[in-house]
């Protein structure tokens, strides 16, 4: 997309409206994201290497996330929505901004501002399901151990009562309890995502970032996974962080979508108003590339839309 969208303003719609699903308590969401950076320097070469400029890769990013609601983050490649979900989990550090989290243990806290010991407490309540199934897994360790290991590392459970607790895990996702005595090596790509949720699943937690969840599995598995993905945020009352770039996916299973665009949240509201009623610019030409199965009908609102604003 050769067109600079970064002069047209921001939409935001209405807040979430609880019939439409999601919200176990709209007066205080799970999550509140405000202001929200991550810049990377860019050095110049020589001896002494100086900062010659920054990559803003999330810039000035605001949003609430409620309990029980899956977000969809979105955007083109290099748009910064991975970037953004792995800075609200500490996985990067925050340039500037502030990750309020609704905590069981510690009540509300800011992420940002959270030392170590405090953030391993705090892993319990937040997983993440990994875009590559393979190389998310340890190949030397078996999947009752690759599953098991957070209840170990928190000290809340070993020995049978782990194991007890891994089987039933696995057979929630779709897995036989003798698959826990195998390694990632000897899994399908579907079957080893099976593996990577029921890892994130294990802690029980209240938020789960899934990036690009589905994207390296073929279309037949995609369905099977994203089912199972609806199935336990039901089972597990999950709260979600769905970064995609397939929007047909998330159209499918996200009740609100945040669309992103040079590091900057453009358009933020549920599902089908932005996929029926998309107000910015960039989201009109994002769904525009979306492609049809039928080569008769065209997409054609997204030149509309650069006149129309």
């Amino acid at each position: 997309m050769s067109e600079d969208f970064s002069k047209y303003p921001a939409f935001i719609h209405d807040s979430f409206p609880a019939e439409e699903g999601g919200q176990d308590d709209l007066s205080k969401p799970l999550l509140r994201v405000r202001d929200l950076r991550k810049f990377f320097p860019v050095y110049g070469q020589g001896v002494v290497r100086k900062k010659i400029n920054e990559v803003r890769a999330v810039d000035d990013v605001s949003f609430d996330l409620y309990r029980g609601e899956t977000l969809g983050l979105v955007g083109e490649s290099g748009s910064g929505k991975t970037t953004c979900a792995r800075v609200i989990l500490r996985a990067l550090d925050a340039t500037a901004g502030s990750v309020h989290f609704d905590s069981e243990v510690l009540g509300e806290v800011d992420l940002v501002q959270m030392n170590g010991k405090q953030l391993k407490l705090l892993r319990r309540e937040m997983q993440m399901i990994f875009q590559d199934p393979f190389s998310s897994l340890n190949p030397r360790m078996t999947v009752g151990d690759i599953i098991g290991e957070p209840m170990l590392i928190h000290r809340l459970a070993s020995g049978k009562a782990l194991e007890k607790i891994v089987t039933e895990l696995l057979e929630k996702v779709g897995l036989k309890s003798e698959h826990r005595e195998r390694y990632p090596h000897a899994f399908s790509g579907g079957q080893r995502q099976r593996i990577g949720i029921a890892r994130a699943l294990i802690m029980n937690p209240s938020l789960i970032v899934a990036d690009e969840a589905v994207s390296a599995l073929d279309v037949s598995v995609q369905a099977q996974v994203i089912n199972l993905l609806q199935d336990l945020q039901e089972e597990f009352h999950l709260t979600t962080i769905f970064v995609a770039h397939d929007l047909s996916v998330v159209r499918h299973i996200c009740n609100r979508v945040a669309v992103m665009y040079q590091g900057k949240l453009v358009e933020i509201g549920p599902t089908e108003s932005i996929f029926e009623k998309p107000q910015h610019p960039y989201t009109r030409r994002l769904l525009a590339s979306i492609p049809s199965p039928d080569p008769d009908v065209k997409l054609n609102f997204s030149e509309a839309v650069v006149e129309s604003v």
